[in-house]
């Protein structure tokens, strides 16, 4: 197991801090980073922790995993690199704005 985790289902008020705080219980948290619409600021509810070491992410996670923070059940789990999305290309991005245009 790696050492940095996915978490997910944060309750829309967890910021960065408040994660490093509740994963440093299980040993040292070098980053904690909850991921926010770049947009409006709001928080899309996951993050990721990065742990000390393997063994330490291992405890958070058998410790997290399904714990209730601010009345929502966290999802703890071993960080996935992300997939790859498909290139997007001229077509596809004017489609998209010539769709929203009609719907507005």
């Amino acid at each position: 197991m790696g050492n940095k985790l996915y978490v997910g289902n944060l309750p829309y008020t967890v910021r960065d801090e408040d994660l490093q705080q509740a994963f440093s219980a299980y040993g040292s948290v070098n980053s904690a980073k909850v991921m926010m619409e770049r947009d409006t600021g709001r928080s899309k509810g996951f993050g990721f922790v990065e742990m000390g070491n393997d063994a330490e992410a291992q405890a958070a996670v058998e410790g997290m995993n399904g714990q209730s923070l601010g009345g929502r059940s966290l999802v703890v789990n071993e960080a996935r690199p992300m997939e790859a999305r498909p290139p997007r290309t001229a077509a596809t991005t004017t489609e998209t704005a010539a769709a929203t245009a009609a719907t507005t």
